[in-house]
């Protein structure tokens, strides 16, 4: 393992979504990574709880990735993406195909899943131009969802904290309501039981309110991961389905966290059987090695650009580094290590009821007011400190990462999403751990 020593001077890195002065004054180094565990400039042993930030699905330092990223360096480091092609594209492309939903079969890269949302934002209102169906562009979101931090993703998204500082975004944006119903669906295994049809009709009434001719797609998290693990109540999202086909509105299902094995499948699409129109990924389609995203699309849509002459462009969007030689070559080993090792569905077996069983065993203790979990995902959600928001959680946090723990937190909720390759013992300690933090914490 590289020895690392801990920077001189933290002032010049303005640090994303972190409490840069806490941090600076206490500062929380990671230096290694190998399987399911990090390790610490001083020297400890940390269990990541989170597979990094939701996307390290295979564990850390796999060698059949690194080794596919390395080759790839060697043999070809960029290739331009516009007018121009390299195999390893096409190659990861079909790949993606095989695994996705049925009839979803075209994929348009990205580099995170902030663009994936910007990307399938602007196919969906293309799509509708293209048909001659220009009314179309109305977008609508959902509350307490996240989309990634780009312009159009935050003004789908329903995080407040993420939107009161930007202004109003981008026009012609609605949301439904959340999902989240504690009171009727308290300590719930998988999906809810109540509330589902009754969400998703408010669905009815934003098309009444805005003429349904006006919507061009409706964007929601199957499972919303950065809020809290919100999960949707049962029939939730086959009448969103519903609703959409009757209206003619397109329906994005944004799997940067739910996709690539999560919830014991390979798409949350598969889980809740429901197929969207388009599919956000990003995350774990690379485990976190190289960044990049990628979009999946119904072959319709994907039909109904091509048409006019044959020399022009189709459709006008892209990135400098859409299908990146080294992301690709890193995807492409991704998805082996996947499949070699049974992670895809491997959340759905004995070791997701293993991992249900230890979240739920922590439901008796102090200011635990909800525990949920699906797959591979849990969270814990703690009665909030009264004119202190989200300390608790965070108090929380820094003794989780002091006892050798990696978990995330959101407001006053603790979310975990451990490695794919967790085995029981690592749920153990998991569990003693966040027994004897909620047993001290105020």
């Amino acid at each position: 393992m590289l020895e690392r020593t801990r920077p001189n001077d933290l002032s010049s890195f303005w640090m994303p979504f972190t409490a840069n002065r806490q941090f600076k004054q206490a500062p929380r180094m990671l230096v290694a990574a190998k399987d399911m565990h990090y390790f610490t400039d001083d020297g400890r042993k940390v269990l990541d709880g989170t597979s990094g930030l939701w996307c390290v699905n295979a564990g850390h330092g796999r060698p059949k990735i690194t080794e596919a990223i390395q080759r790839q360096a060697a043999e070809m480091d960029y290739a331009p993406p516009f007018q121009m092609g390299h195999p390893l594209a096409f190659e990861l492309a079909n790949r993606l195909v095989d695994i996705a939903p049925q009839g979803m079969d075209h994929v348009f890269f990205t580099n995170s899943g902030s663009e994936s949302v910007e990307t399938a934002l602007k196919i969906a209102l293309a799509y509708h131009r293209v048909r001659g169906e220009g009314s179309r562009v109305r977008l609508i979101g959902r509350e307490r969802g996240y989309h990634g931090v780009n312009f159009g993703g935050t003004a789908v998204g329903g995080i407040v904290a993420n939107r009161k500082m930007f202004g109003t975004l981008v026009a012609g944006v609605d949301h439904l309501p959340h999902t989240h119903l504690p009171h009727l669906n308290a300590f719930s295994r998988g999906e809810p039981e109540h509330g589902g049809e009754d969400l998703a009709n408010a669905l009815e009434r934003l098309a009444a309110l805005h003429d349904a001719s006006t919507i061009a797609a409706v964007i929601v998290e199957p499972v919303a991961g950065s809020t809290g693990v919100l999960i949707p109540p049962k029939g939730y999202l086959k009448r969103l389905r519903e609703i959409c086909d009757k209206h003619g509105i397109l329906l994005i299902f944004d799997e940067v966290i739910t996709g690539y094995g999560r919830l014991g499948a390979p798409f949350a699409a598969e889980v809740f059987g429901v197929t969207p129109d388009i599919m956000t990924t990003a995350k774990g389609v690379t485990n976190g090695a190289v960044p990049m995203g990628a979009v999946f699309v119904k072959k319709e849509i994907y039909d109904a650009f091509m048409t006019g002459p044959e020399h022009m462009i189709e459709f006008f969007h892209g990135y400098t580094y859409s299908a990146h030689p080294l992301a690709c070559a890193a995807g492409i080993a991704t998805l082996e290590t996947y499949r070699e090792e049974g992670l895809l569905t491997r959340a759905s077996g004995e070791i997701g009821q293993y991992w249900a069983d230890m979240l739920h065993s922590l439901r008796d203790l102090p200011h635990v007011i909800d525990i949920r979990n699906i797959g591979l995902v849990g969270a814990i959600e703690l009665e909030p400190i009264e004119g202190q928001p989200t300390k608790r959680a965070f108090s929380a946090f820094l003794k989780a990462f002091e006892n050798n723990l990696t978990i995330r937190t959101t407001g006053d909720i603790i979310a975990m999403s451990p490695p794919l390759i967790i085995e029981k013992e690592h749920i153990d300690q998991i569990g003693d751990t966040l027994r004897s933090i909620l047993k001290s914490i105020d």
